[in-house]
């Protein structure tokens, strides 16, 4: 019957049904043989038979009973009291205990199935050596090994059960630590690709959208008066527009920085440096110092950007009149320093970083730098100018900080 298991699966339906084949066929074989070996109390036991069949099948159709173990008992007790109506009348009613005894286990609590089944087991062999006129240490065996079996099967698949609802829970926790995990993952790819994200978009769009309008406020200043140096800067700003929409595209695409196809980085510094030079009130110079090296990919695109960046910062906001970049190459690492006589400023009482207000110069290089296994240092003083090191090791560094890529 389905209240043999905590919970109802194709294996407990098969398991009840055999239970309640075995229950049957048992009754059908007391009746059978008192008919058919002509007994005084063949109509009793047939009805006692028939009756306790009948109180048997109620109790897959009473909800209580698998619903309350107080039904269950009482139920239980129906079907023992006619049991035992039947093994006084039969001798055979004794082969009924050994599915009683399974009903008992799964039905009632522990300690009470275990004397339920006990009780039956004691019924059913003082029935038997009643109907035998004596009683002898091998009529207790049938009875006694059979509580022992239901026992050992009941209990063995009771302790299967809770292990396989354990694995289950745990199989049910990992699936979900491993749904939170996944979860997690994506949130921190998400976070690293914004990150990188706001750094390349710093680094180019937003400073060459600052270089455009700067140059577009010098023309306007040169208008009406000087029409032909107004025309030079909107050409300068026209050009920085071409230039950024490649950055754009490339950017795009995750590509190296155009400035770096078919040329060395050294050769893109001292491009960059002209190009700053041509395009605002500041003399930027590159030096280069020691014998040129391959670098990564991503070590070029770093200093590059940050060297970028570092003379973005110097025109917009040093008031400087000249820059030095010099891209050293020392025995075990590379480093790009940027150095000006702007007017400086405190590293230690910096503004928090704005989107907005293009904050992310100074943060953006670091998270570069150490993303690569690096340092960034920054000296400065007000009045004094700047000076920027960001320097990289040659050798990769054995567990790096990966950075984000599309």
């Amino acid at each position: 019957m389905n209240t043999t298991a905590p919970t109802t699966t194709p294996t407990t339906r098969v398991l009840a049904w055999c239970l309640h084949l075995l229950v049957v066929g048992l009754l059908v074989l007391a009746a059978g043989r008192a008919v058919a070996d002509h007994r005084a109390h063949a109509g009793w036991v047939v009805a006692a038979a028939v009756a306790c069949g009948l109180v048997y099948a109620a109790g897959p159709v009473l909800p209580g009973v698998s619903r309350s173990r107080r039904a269950a008992a009482l139920w239980l007790t129906a079907v023992e009291a006619v049991w035992l109506v039947l093994l006084a009348l039969s001798a055979d009613g004794v082969w009924v205990a050994f599915p009683l005894y399974f009903l008992q286990l799964h039905l009632l609590p522990r300690r009470a199935g275990l004397a339920a089944v006990a009780a039956t087991a004691a019924a059913a062999i003082a029935g038997f050596a009643a109907h035998q006129g004596a009683f002898s240490a091998a009529m207790a065996i049938g009875p006694a090994l059979g509580a022992a079996v239901a026992v050992a099967v009941v209990w063995g698949y009771q302790a299967l059960y809770r292990e396989s609802e354990r694995r289950r829970r745990l199989i049910e926790e990992l699936t979900a630590t491993r749904a939170d995990l996944a979860t997690a993952q994506h949130t921190a790819g998400v976070l690293a690709e914004r990150e990188r994200l706001a750094r390349e978009i710093h680094d180019t769009l937003a400073q060459g959208l600052s270089s455009i309008q700067l140059l577009l406020r010098a023309a306007e200043r040169a208008l009406p008066d000087t029409p032909q140096n107004a025309a030079r800067y909107v050409d300068q700003a026209r050009q920085a527009a071409v230039d950024n929409l490649v950055e754009a595209r490339r950017f795009v695409a995750a590509l190296a920085p155009p400035a770096l196809e078919g040329a060395t980085l050294a050769d893109a510094l001292a491009r960059l440096c002209a190009t700053t030079s041509a395009r605002h009130p500041l003399t930027a110079r590159f030096r280069l110092a020691g014998d040129p090296v391959p670098l990564p990919t991503a070590h070029e695109v770093a200093l590059l950007r940050i060297a970028q960046s570092a003379l973005a910062n110097t025109v917009r906001h040093a008031e400087a009149t000249t820059a030095e970049v010099t891209l050293g190459y020392l025995d075990d690492h590379v480093a790009v320093d940027i150095v000006d006589d702007g007017r400086g400023f405190d590293p230690d009482h910096l503004p928090v970083p704005d989107p907005e207000a293009g904050g992310f110069g100074l943060a953006a290089m670091r998270a570069r730098v150490q993303a690569l296994g690096g340092t960034f240092t920054v000296a400065s003083t007000p009045g004094h100018g700047t000076a920027l090191t960001a320097r990289l090791p040659l050798a990769p560094p054995a567990d790096p900080v990966p950075e984000a890529h599309p």
